[in-house]
């Protein structure tokens, strides 16, 4: 109980301002407990510890004058002097004054007589003491009598008093109460920092509840969640370490990435070095920014009066809305009074700022004082530096403090470094203690030892978990045996939760099966989510849907793009050679030679034969045949038919007749059939004139 034992310093009651012991029972942890606030009540005197004004109250107190020996007994209390304080408080007392009744019940309580002291609070508090009652309740909790405990609570509260409100608001949630937010709310508008803390904890979980129940898949391109329970947020990957393929291309992904972004591919599975939990999963419900937003209200109130856990939770709402400058404030303040995550959180903002040297500095600090993911980041910036060693010291250290983000880390820079054995041994451990990216990564390690009957339990384990790169990875497996249903059924799981390749596999399937509508909509997801293929694919389809283009009137412009040509455009930005193909006869149907023979030459020099070929048209058209025969000997090499057909026709025009024979004997070989009888006819044709 928060008014009692050796810390306990004066309650007022009331006549006095009093202060609650730090060592209160009702807090929520030793370093932040509502014992750190004060509670005025019904005061009539302003407290002094000045001699002279304890020699007054001293002097009326001898005369008889009851509030004088109420207040003398107080200071006296207050200054720890407990025998010379009781004689004047139960003299006070007995003239019927609560203020004295109450602090003889403290008196009591901290010579060891909880029950007398009681008793006076139960004189005090019918008497109308708010803190009386506040503290008997308090008095009963600990004896585990609840009903006695919520009436002399909700008594207190009801008064006004602060801690009172947040004792009852405390035992209320306790029993999963209802009610315990209005009491948390009633104590927090009086300046309660716990309490206003503890009711922004309240908003931020019903905000995060309503995002969950509003968000849509965000489609990543191949990534998935880091920490056992989802945790990192980084972009940066390590490469995918399995390279097996199914029948489209598809590669298995370990999702081994890491989330402080230092570019060495390892895994701090931080969000963001905070660990609250502030991140929305998604846009949500219209609630949730408006909860979010009370919630950091709340925060900073309780940061303000010195809450260092709230200056953390602040510290994340804000970087999350992007006030950097401001987060960095609330977070050096918290880090300041001692909390590791807050400089841990602090270590990132500065390091995405480029001040790495700074960063490491409050790493350092938190690691010091055991926060697992400081050391995590720690190790993999040293693991950035090329400091290989160093780094596995502070992932050895990260795993020492119970962070199993450490043994997946050190598994990384194991596999990193070709040292599969041990690498196998550290994901086994990380994965045993339940990190599922960590059971995804020896899956693929162990199909790359060609052992698939060890890596499909493991596959399954972390999709189980939650592991998108695991669902998608074991599509791919159930693929590579031909199990086309099952194979789909993992790729929708994947692209439901956001998984970019994953929806571009399901899209296929639908379009295998001609099942346009839904290919379309798993086809847009995955292009949104930056698949070129998926881009691409998508505007096939819609290309397809399109009736082919008239020729235009005479001088009439041509029309704005179809979005069929944006999603070829798109695609071929991002290097897709056949989308670079088509963009370039787009281009070229339109007339503008110079974009189409740009497309062709980007495509060509990215190894199409079909844009070599089409480049080397459009160069004879302008006169360069040479260069073109160059681009149509490329894209003949490659196999095109009609590449060779034409580098025969050139061949022949020049005398070359040996020359032009080997051509169309290559494009007799390479067809197609049409190609093959123009190539056999022109090859008889110069076999003729050598022989006449």
């Amino acid at each position: 109980m928060e008014i009692m034992g050796d810390r306990t310093t004066l309650l007022e009651t009331g006549r006095f301002v009093q202060r609650h012991a730090a060592g209160a029972a009702d807090a929520a942890s030793a370093a932040d407990s509502p014992g750190a606030t004060s509670a005025p009540l019904t005061s009539g005197v302003e407290e002094t510890a000045d001699a002279e004004t304890e020699a007054r109250h001293r002097r009326a107190a001898d005369t008889g004058d009851v509030a004088s020996m109420s207040v003398l007994g107080a200071l006296l209390l207050r200054r720890g002097d407990l025998d010379g304080a009781e004689p004047y408080l139960r003299s006070a007392t007995a003239e019927g004054d609560r203020a004295a009744a109450n602090n003889l019940g403290v008196l009591l309580h901290q010579r060891g007589y909880p029950d007398e002291a009681a008793g006076w609070w139960r004189i005090a508090a019918v008497a109308g003491s708010a803190a009386a009652a506040h503290a008997l309740g308090r008095h009963h909790r600990e004896l585990g009598d609840e009903p006695a405990a919520e009436y002399w609570l909700r008594q207190s509260a009801e008064q006004g008093h602060a801690l009172g409100a947040y004792a009852l608001a405390d035992l209320l949630e306790h029993r999963s109460d209802v009610g315990a937010e209005r009491w948390l709310r009633a104590a927090a508008e009086q300046g309660h920092r716990e309490a206003a803390y503890r009711l922004a904890r309240t908003l931020e979980r019903r905000a995060r509840e309503t995002g969950r129940a509003g968000a849509g898949p965000v489609h990543r391109r191949g990534t998935g969640p880091t920490a056992p329970g989802g945790g990192g947020t980084g972009s940066h990957r390590t490469g995918r370490i399995g390279a097996h393929r199914d029948g489209t291309g598809t590669r298995m992904n370990t999702g081994a990435r890491m989330s402080t972004g230092t570019g060495t591919g390892l895994n701090t599975g931080l969000s963001r070095g905070t660990g609250t939990g502030t991140g929305m999963d998604g846009a949500g419900g219209a609630d949730a920014p408006a909860l979010l937003a009370e919630a950091a209200q709340w925060y900073r109130q309780a940061a303000a009066r010195g809450h260092r856990r709230a200056a953390l939770h602040l510290g994340a709402i804000l970087e999350k809305r992007g006030e950097l400058k401001e987060a960095g404030r609330w977070y050096l303040t918290s880090a300041r009074d001692g909390d590791a995550r807050a400089a841990c959180a602090l270590g990132f903002l500065l390091r995405d700022a480029g001040d790495e040297e700074s960063a490491a500095i409050w790493w350092l600090r938190a690691a010091q004082e055991g926060n697992g993911n400081a050391a995590n980041a720690l190790g993999a910036l040293h693991a950035a530096r090329g400091e290989q060693q160093t780094a596995e010291r502070w992932y050895r250290a990260a795993m020492d403090a119970g962070d199993v983000n450490g043994a997946y880390n050190l598994g990384l820079l194991c596999a990193a470094q070709d040292r599969t054995v041990q690498a196998e041994q550290w994901y086994r451990r990380a994965a045993y203690a339940g990190h599922r990216e960590a059971a995804n990564a020896l899956a693929v390690l162990l199909l790359q030892a060609d052992d698939p009957t060890g890596a499909e339990p493991w596959f399954s384990k972390a999709a189980e978990a939650g592991s998108v790169d695991a669902a998608f990875n074991l599509g791919i497996l159930f693929a590579g045996r031909d199990e086309d249903r099952t194979a789909l059924r993992w790729y929708e799981r994947a692209a439901a939760a956001g998984h970019t390749e994953a929806a571009l596999q399901v899209g296929i399937a639908c379009l295998r099966d001609g099942d346009e509508r839904s290919a379309e909509r798993h086809l847009r997801c995955a292009a949104g989510g930056g698949s070129a293929e998926a881009a691409f694919r998508l505007a096939t389809l819609l290309d397809s849907r399109q009736p082919p283009p008239g020729p235009p009137a005479l001088g009439e412009p041509y029309g704005l793009k179809s979005e069929c040509e944006q999603w070829y455009e798109r695609a071929a930005e991002q290097g897709h050679r056949r989308a670079q193909v088509r963009v370039g006869m787009l281009a070229a149907a339109r007339g503008d030679i110079g974009d189409a023979a740009r497309w062709y030459r980007e495509a060509a020099e990215a190894g199409s034969r079909n844009g070599a070929f089409n480049l080397g048209l459009l160069l004879v058209r302008e006169g360069g045949e040479r260069e073109a025969a160059l681009w149509w000997t490329r894209a003949a090499q490659a196999g095109h038919g009609r590449a060779a057909l034409r580098l025969a026709l050139l061949a022949a025009r020049r005398g070359e007749l040996t020359e032009g024979q080997r051509w169309c004997a290559r494009a007799v070989e390479l067809g197609p059939a049409e190609v093959a009888e123009r190539a056999a006819r022109l090859r008889e044709a110069l076999h003729q004139e050598l022989t006449a």
